[in-house]
This record gives structure tokens, C-alpha cells and sequence, in this order.
């Protein structure tokens, strides 16, 4: 979904400016699934985490090219299932944006949506968070608190993933 303007900021004719319209939609769904599940602060690196990883999954599963609001639920059940636990959705992820990037390249315009999905999806992958380690040996030893157990550094996408696919189901 590519709005563009006809006009110059100072009214004369110009070139066109390209809106990421159906970036930011994606963008906006996942940060109010994720506001309405109130899982963690929105100003915290988690929320985040989680908001780039549904705004991707939204974007990359928009294989129409056209966000619609009142598709938005009745493309839960596929955004739940991309996002599942025991699905590759890094892989997912990686194919689309290639995809996406040939049909860019194919077309000789750019894509400032798809700009956008590749920063967040750069980020996702280089940034790390530290979390609980949910991978570790159970009855290890006393836990008394969430937060006095092992915690290993994830990569954003790792913990941002569980967090959209709970904020749908809460939806």
C-alpha cells in the first residue's frame, strides 16, 4: 500500500513522496494488540521486541498488498499460526523479505515499507535482551522469584515472537 504526493511541500509541482502506508498499518496493529494484551511497558525493549516481530509478521503475511482494517480479524488464526512456537518463523521471515526485495528490484522502485521491515527485522536479529533462560535444566536448584533465575542473552526476535503470539491470543 504505497500512498505517494503529488505536490511539494511549498505547493509546486515535485517529485513524489512515498508514504510506507502499509509498513506503519502493520506497525500500528501489532503495537495495539500488544497495548490491549498489557504484557509489558511500552516504553521497555521487550514491547519492542514484540511489536516488531507482529508488525513483520503482519506485513510479510500481506500477500494482496493491501492492509484492510476489517480484514484485521480474520487474519488473527494466520498471524497465530506464523507465530506459533514449533513454526520456522525466522526462516519465514527471511524468505518473504527476499521475495519482497526481488519484487522491488523487478520493479526498479523502491519500497520505503520494505525499507522499514528490514530495519526492524536488522534489529530484531543484532539486538540482544537478557531473559529468563527457558531452555534450563529443571529442578537445577531453588528459584524463588522470576527474577532470581538463570537469564542468557536472546536475540530481540527470540523473546519478541512468544510475545506477539500471546497478545493475539489475549486479543
Amino acid at each position: 500500500m504505497l500512498h505517494t504526493g503529488q505536490e511539494s511541500a511549498d505547493g509546486a509541482g515535485g517529485g513524489d513522496l512515498a508514504v510506507p502506508m502499509a509498513w506503519l498499518y502493520a506497525e500500528y496493529i501489532a503495537d495495539e494488540l500488544l497495548r490491549t494484551g498489557d504484557l509489558m511497558p511500552p516504553t521497555s525493549f521487550e514491547f519492542r521486541a514484540g511489536r516488531d516481530a507482529l508488525a513483520l509478521t503482519i506485513f510479510l503475511s500481506d500477500t494482496d498488498g493491501e492492509l484492510s482494517g476489517i480484514r484485521v480479524v480474520t487474519q488473527l488464526e494466520t498471524w497465530l499460526s506464523l507465530t506459533a512456537y514449533d513454526q520456522p518463523w525466522q526462516d519465514w521471515v527471511g524468505e518473504r523479505m527476499a521475495e519482497l526485495a526481488a519484487e522491488t528490484a523487478k520493479a526498479d522502485t523502491p519500497s520505503p515499507d520494505l525499507a522499514l521491515a528490514a530495519d526492524a527485522w536488522r534489529w530484531l536479529e543484532e539486538t540482544e535482551l537478557l531473559a529468563p533462560d527457558l531452555d534450563a535444566v529443571p529442578g537445577g536448584g531453588p528459584v524463588i522469584g522470576e527474577d532470581d533465575g538463570p537469564k542468557v542473552w536472546t536475540p530481540a526476535w527470540r523473546l519478541g515472537l512468544p510475545l506477539g503470539h500471546l497478545a493475539i491470543h489475549l486479543f
